[in-house]
């Protein structure tokens, strides 16, 4: 049995498939595009390592895309059936991976954290609890979960910067912007590529208003970026974000066009349909629209891919994206059965399930009643789930497109409560007023908070 770059046994017994292990957790930790070809290296090297399948399954199940749960399901039987001398912790694990795939997120959560208990350098199980965490809007909890282990790491053991990493973004999100910035930007010097640094110090920014601040840490880390995965579109988003503040509508669709959705991008090429793609390019277009910008026939090709994904509800805040993209090209019946097939999903059981059902499937309701122009109508559906609006999932930034999917209705609807109500509700996520943002000027004027 060998050990992990973090000093954790792991059942091998190849030394070979050992070293091929750490490169496939140091390309997983970097967001590099070529892990999928280090875990076939690592598979090939050593076909019985019950924890390399467990890691197939743990990708698959990242991809947020219901016809790959089969292929996280048979890696878990894999895993099992190979476990025979798999240590404790790797036999967790692999129950991680079962709880998640059969969509016990909660299950898989808890299951991550009692191994970090007893080994708070696993670094799978410190970043796959950040994952699912975010997803579930859970800040507090991402906070919980690395301060609990971040006093036993140290800056010279590998994979310390992406704990920083992790450590400032969880931080951003609740809104401890100090500690943030400081983890994330000790986290770029020992490894200036890391990505999930390089997001978590932008949104400290974003937050702040620091916005020409933001696009100059960006557009100076971007070279480090050089084959990472689509994780660097959305840093390109943010780039963006900081462009529309600026009032550069040019600038933002040449980003849009050339960084983070050119549909002609390898990355782009290989998944056309990447959840954070989707949630970028949607978003970023109804806040466009929103300030009168033409923008063209963007919409179209991410309608075409809704249609395609129909039924596939495993990321529910992906949901409302793919509905932005069929409502604003006028597939009113595609969004229908979109809504039918979510309100089937909301049926069964999981965590995800109840999610969808109780704050999707209204915010879902809501824009179908918008587009056509009962926005009164949107604005009783949006309401009630205004509180509940988080567990979607998603940044504090990216939440803001369905804050202003509401504030929209609102403004429409000439409903002076809830505008009033819609600008208090994101004058409490940020340190600025809502007035510095573009898209809340109008609204926070009309409440008389300008």
């Amino acid at each position: 049995m060998h050990r992990d770059a973090q000093g954790l046994p792991i059942s091998t017994a190849s030394s070979e498939a050992a070293v091929a292990f750490d490169h496939l957790i140091a390309g997983f930790l970097t967001h590099r595009a070529d892990t999928p070809d280090r875990l076939s290296a690592l598979l090939e090297t050593d076909p019985d390592f019950a924890l390399a399948h467990c890691m197939q399954g743990y990708f698959a199940m990242q991809a947020f895309k219901q016809d790959v749960v089969p292929v996280a399901i048979g890696a878990a039987e894999t895993a099992r059936s190979l476990a025979a001398d798999a240590t404790q912790r790797e036999r967790s694990h692999i129950a991680a991976l079962t709880a998640w795939a059969e969509g016990a997120l909660d299950q898989a959560l808890s299951l991550w954290e009692s191994i970090l208990r007893t080994h708070p350098h696993d670094v799978v199980a410190v970043r796959l609890a950040h994952f699912v965490n975010f997803w579930l809007g859970r800040p507090l909890d991402m906070v919980a979960s690395v301060d609990r282990v971040i006093p036993a790491w140290s800056e010279d053991m590998p994979g310390c910067a992406p704990m920083l990493a992790c450590h400032s973004f969880a931080h951003e999100e609740a809104g401890n912007y100090q500690v943030a910035e400081s983890s994330g930007r000790r986290a770029i010097e020992l490894a200036p590529g890391d990505l999930w640094a390089a997001h978590a110090v932008a949104h400290v920014m974003e937050s702040q208003g620091r916005r020409g601040e933001g696009i100059d840490w960006l557009t100076a880390l971007a070279p480090n970026w050089e084959g990472s995965h689509n994780l660097q579109h959305h840093l390109w988003w943010h780039c963006a974000l900081f462009k529309l503040e600026h009032g550069d509508h040019a600038a933002v669709l040449d980003l849009y066009d050339t960084r983070f959705r050119d549909l002609a991008a390898p990355l782009t090429v290989a998944s056309p349909d990447v959840y954070i793609d989707v949630q970028n390019a949607a978003a970023m277009l109804f806040r466009l629209q929103r300030l009168g910008v033409d923008v063209g026939s963007r919409w179209e090709e991410l309608a075409d891919k809704a249609e395609a994904r129909i039924g596939d509800c495993l990321c529910a805040f992906t949901l409302p994206h793919w509905l932005m993209a069929l409502t604003e090209t006028g597939r009113i019946a595609a969004a229908e059965r979109m809504i039918e097939a979510m309100r089937a999903f909301a049926n069964g059981r999981g965590t995800v399930a109840r999610i969808v059902r109780d704050s999707a499937l209204p915010i879902a309701e809501a824009q179908l009643a918008y587009v056509a122009g009962r926005h009164a109508e949107a604005i009783d559906l949006m309401r009630p789930v205004l509180g509940g609006m988080s567990q979607l999932g998603g940044s504090h930034a990216q939440q803001d497109v369905l804050e202003q999917l509401f504030v929209d209705a609102a403004l429409k609807a000439d409903s002076a409560a809830d505008i009033r109500l819609a600008v208090e509700r994101v004058a409490g996520l940020r340190p600025i007023p809502p007035e510095r943002f573009i898209g809340w000027r109008e609204a926070a004027g009309r409440a008389g908070l300008d």
